[in-house]
């Protein structure tokens, strides 16, 4: 009998892991998953356990500063893990198997983000540096207005780039519209790849807190249908253009949030296409459910539901609330990851 994870996978699903920790990206590349994320807390978190003392004593040895240290881990991480994923690329022809690479989430600080066209400049030299050299991995940028300004000429260089924090599908048409002009650019479009990471589990938090005149069957439905949707929206853009590879959803914040969900909600509603980037906590906690997934992720609730959301929910009201927290959560722990570094080298540095 196959596993969870493995039903998941056979039901149409790409399982990539969000995390890089080298040991849980052969494990779960084992159980079948194909590509991994990145961004500062999983960095840091790894940074914690000890394991990559020698690798930091090193970094600072050559004079590296904090930040450059944080960069430098973070390079070798993914490059790492896209060693482990580069046969997947290969097989697939640069449809799958790859590393996301989050840009620096300090552009999008309120208080240290620079004007806006320096911003997007940024973005830009950044996203060139990161990819420079590298097949399989995907440059990760948030669907920030500075972010959106940048992915045109990124993909006109033919970077292949993760559009994430995307809540709304006004996010989703710019993001994708803008990768598009770019892609339209390049003297082919053999190797166009590109993903929109919508996250999930964020949406529901939102609407408990935000809109609770919710009814009890649409209260918590919100982040998959708003998900669905964009899902068919894009399958739908793409269909007519002819691409050799997939442009795909990324179902991100997979992971529940409330303690009485099931900890596969979201897994099972999204099962069947496009790419699931899960914790791997909740990969554990599906592979110990045991349950065998089918496609759903075509399968919209009662048209009742649906209007009653479209009815309540307030989207450009709730993209601003959520991109506010986002850009928060992008950007703090980047600075955490900072102050971990800094306080490792006093501790590794001999008195």
């Amino acid at each position: 009998m196959a596993s969870a994870l493995r039903s998941l996978i056979d039901s149409g699903t790409k399982l990539w892991l969000d995390s890089i920790d080298p040991e849980l990206v052969k494990s779960n590349r084992q159980l079948g998953a194909t590509g991994a994320t990145s961004n500062p807390i999983i960095i840091a978190d790894l940074i914690k356990t000890g394991r990559f003392d020698n690798h930091l004593n090193g970094f600072f040895e050559q004079g590296l500063d904090d930040e450059n240290v944080a960069w430098a881990v973070t390079n070798k991480l993914v490059c790492d893990a896209q060693e482990v994923f580069v046969d997947i690329h290969k097989q697939t022809n640069g449809n799958d198997g790859y590393v996301s690479f989050e840009l620096d989430p300090l552009l999008e600080d309120p208080e240290l983000a620079p004007p806006h066209a320096d911003r997007v400049a940024q973005y830009i030299e950044l996203g060139r540096k990161w990819a420079k050299g590298h097949t399989n991995r995907m440059i990760k940028i948030p669907a920030t207005p500075a972010g959106l300004d940048s992915v045109e000429t990124l993909a006109a260089d033919g970077i292949t780039l993760n559009v994430t924090l995307v809540f709304s599908p006004r996010q989703y048409h710019a993001a994708r519209e803008a990768v598009w002009r770019g892609a339209q650019k390049r003297k082919s479009l053999d190797g166009f790849k590109s993903v929109y990471s919508i996250f999930v589990s964020r949406v529901d938090v939102y609407t408990e807190k935000n809109v609770p005149e919710l009814s009890d069957e649409a209260q918590g439905m919100v982040g998959i249908v708003n998900a669905q949707q964009i899902w068919a929206d894009n399958q739908k853009w793409w269909a007519d253009k002819n691409l050799p590879l997939q442009q795909e959803i990324i179902f991100a914040s997979t992971g529940t949030k409330k303690p009485n969900d099931p900890k596969d909600k979201y897994i099972a509603a999204l099962a069947g296409s496009d790419i699931q980037t899960n914790p791997p906590a909740t990969n554990d906690a599906v592979e110990q459910l045991g349950n065998s997934y089918t496609k759903q992720v075509d399968k919209l609730p009662s048209q009742a539901i649906i209007d009653e959301i479209a009815a309540k929910v307030d989207v450009a009201k709730m993209e601003e609330t959520l991109m506010s927290e986002g850009t928060a959560k992008f950007a703090d722990p980047h600075k955490a990851l900072i102050a971990l570094i800094a306080s490792k080298r006093e501790a590794l540095t001999p008195a």
